[in-house]
C-alpha cells in the first residue's frame, strides 16, 4: 500500500509545473560581435507593459551572455510595423532585430497565486529579413516564486537552447 502511494504521490508531482520551450534553432546562429535592437514586445495580457518587462529581462540575459544589445526601443506613441522596425535599425547599422510578445503575466488565482509566462521572441536578420532564431515558452511555479524570477529563468532557458 506505501509503494502504491509513493508511486501515486511522484507520478503526481511530475506533472505540476515546469517548462515548456520549443525553439527553431540554436541561437547561436546569431553572430554574438553584431548589434542587436530589442523593441517593445507586443503584449497580449491584461497585465500594463508585460511587454516592456520582457524586453528588459531579455536585455539583460543577451547582454550577459556576450551579444551587442545597442538599443532597446520601447515604441509607445505609435505601434511600429515589422518592415518599419527592419528598415529603421538596418538605417542605423544594426544587423539584427529582437521581437517578440508576451501572451501570459500573471499570477494564476487561488490558494497559492502561482506565477505564469507565455512568451514568443524572434531575432530577425535586418539585411535578408530572414529569422535566424525564434522560440515559444512558457512556465509555470509554485506561489512562493515571483514572476520575475520566473521571467528571468524561462527567457535565460530560451536563449541557451
Amino acid at each position: 500500500m506505501r509503494t502504491r502511494y509513493l508511486l501515486f504521490i511522484i507520478i503526481f508531482m511530475s506533472g505540476c509545473g515546469g517548462v515548456d520551450i520549443s525553439s527553431s534553432s540554436s541561437i547561436s546562429v546569431v553572430d554574438r560581435s553584431e548589434k542587436i535592437a530589442i523593441y517593445a514586445m507586443s503584449n497580449y495580457t491584461d497585465t500594463p507593459r508585460a511587454g516592456m518587462r520582457a524586453a528588459n529581462i531579455a536585455e539583460g540575459i543577451l547582454l550577459s551572455n556576450g551579444y551587442q544589445v545597442v538599443d532597446r526601443i520601447d515604441s509607445n506613441s505609435r505601434k511600429l510595423t515589422l518592415d518599419e522596425k527592419l528598415s529603421d535599425a538596418s538605417q542605423r547599422g544594426i544587423r539584427y532585430i529582437f521581437v517578440g510578445g508576451v501572451s501570459e503575466w500573471r499570477y494564476k488565482t487561488g490558494i497559492d497565486g502561482e506565477p505564469a509566462i507565455s512568451l514568443q521572441f524572434k531575432i530577425i536578420d535586418t539585411s535578408t529579413k530572414a529569422v535566424k532564431w525564434s522560440a515559444v515558452a512558457s512556465d509555470s511555479s509554485w506561489g512562493n516564486d515571483s514572476i520575475g524570477t520566473v521571467a528571468q529563468e524561462l527567457i535565460a532557458s530560451m536563449i541557451k537552447k
